[in-house]
């Protein structure tokens, strides 16, 4: 494809890096230039530069050390210095993904420049307002001029917000490409970790509204507990996880946790096969509830909804809350065999990337042969 101004693409966080890498790589197999800015929202080498190794991505063309302070403030600290970048070299198109604070930043940024945008992973939505990823999410597709969606229910979310369907574009899920690689690539963590296949639970947790806050962060590891006393568990735990542990004092809590082992975070091929071979997993995140579900591997959010229903419709996920009864009541029936069965959702079979790159250059070359004065935008 002949393209005279690169695509910019900007990544800020660990899921982001799993949803770019398989996009990058099918735009550079179809000579789309690209340039890769990172916002620097994760500075944490174990959250950042190891999943770019085992990711296969390419070094950032700019990293802005965006990382560290509050929302308002990770947020302001992006959108001046995206702006900046976006001045300095004007791309075709600006691709965010997913809804971390730099997605919206960087949208905010390109909207105010005129910069078309597109948006992987729209249309999610968990319903809940107090969650900032929601907020992310909402604003982001209200920006975009292209959003992609990884579920057929997505599109019925955007719809339902007034969003053109001609803005939208199924295509399926991207981290699942990024899950796909990973699994030919297993380590051998379970060695190093002396465990095996079958004979440990996986624990990660990082959402603010199940850690910032003591009484919250208790409720949260008193389920972590209850797991434990039935399984062996592994608990990767997240950096902001374990600066408010420290800060609110209960660090000492899970070194007395029978059963529990607290690990730093790993990169992205080591903690694909330790899930790939855990009995099951816990988690508030959204992505590994996807992963899970392609993997076929019982998963309980430990929140009270998810963005990702079709994890629970279609898939192996169940949402248990932070009740420390009712994940003691999931557990004991996983181990006894009543498993929660599913199926893979439409598009998630590693092909996505693709599907990315293919509706990326689509809309570049409708937007070069559209008249200057188009229709206005819903």
């Amino acid at each position: 494809m002949r393209q005279e101004k690169p695509i910019d693409v900007v990544v800020s966080a660990r899921p982001n890096f799993m949803k770019m890498a398989p996009v990058l790589r099918a735009l550079d197999a179809r000579g789309v230039p690209f340039r890769l800015i990172h916002t620097g929202q994760h500075f944490d080498a174990a959250m950042s530069e190891v999943f770019f190794r085992d990711l296969g991505l390419p070094n950032p063309a700019l990293n802005l050390g965006c990382g560290g302070g509050t929302h308002a403030e990770q947020t302001a600290a992006i959108l001046v210095a995206v702006e900046r970048a976006l001045m300095a070299q004007r791309p075709a198109l600006l691709v965010v993904a997913g809804d971390v604070t730099g997605t919206l930043a960087a949208a905010l940024a390109a909207s105010k420049l005129a910069i078309p945008i597109a948006h992987i992973e729209a249309g999610l939505r968990s319903f809940d307002r107090s969650m900032p990823e929601e907020i992310n999410r909402v604003l982001t597709d209200r920006l975009a001029d292209l959003l992609l969606t990884p579920s057929r229910d997505a599109a019925q979310n955007l719809f339902a917000e007034g969003i053109a369907p001609e803005r939208v574009t199924f295509v399926g899920n991207v981290m699942i490409d990024s899950l796909h690689r990973a699994l030919a690539r297993p380590t051998d963590i379970l060695n190093r970790l002396s465990l095996t296949p079958q004979g440990y639970a996986l624990v990660t947790l990082h959402r603010p509204a199940n850690v910032d806050e003591s009484v919250r962060l208790n409720a949260t590891l008193a389920t972590v507990e209850a797991i434990a006393r039935r399984l062996t568990t592994i608990f990767s735990v997240h950096p902001r996880t374990q600066a408010r542990l420290h800060a609110l004092g209960l660090s000492d809590r899970l070194e007395r946790v029978q059963g529990l082992s607290a690990i730093q975070p790993l990169g992205y091929d080591d903690f694909v096969t330790l899930m790939r071979h855990a009995r099951l997993v816990a988690t508030d995140s959204g992505g590994i509830q996807e992963e899970t579900t392609a993997l076929g591997l019982p998963c309980l959010t430990l929140r009270r909804e998810t963005e990702r229903p079709i994890t629970v419709s279609e898939g192996t996920n169940q949402i248990v809350g932070l009740s420390e009864s009712a994940v003691g009541r999931a557990v004991d029936e996983i181990l006894a065999g009543k498993v929660k069965t599913g199926r893979v959702p439409e598009g998630w079979d590693g092909r996505a990337g693709e599907r990315v790159a293919e509706a990326l250059i689509s809309f570049m070359r409708a937007r070069r042969s559209a008249p200057v004065d188009g229709p206005p935008r819903q």
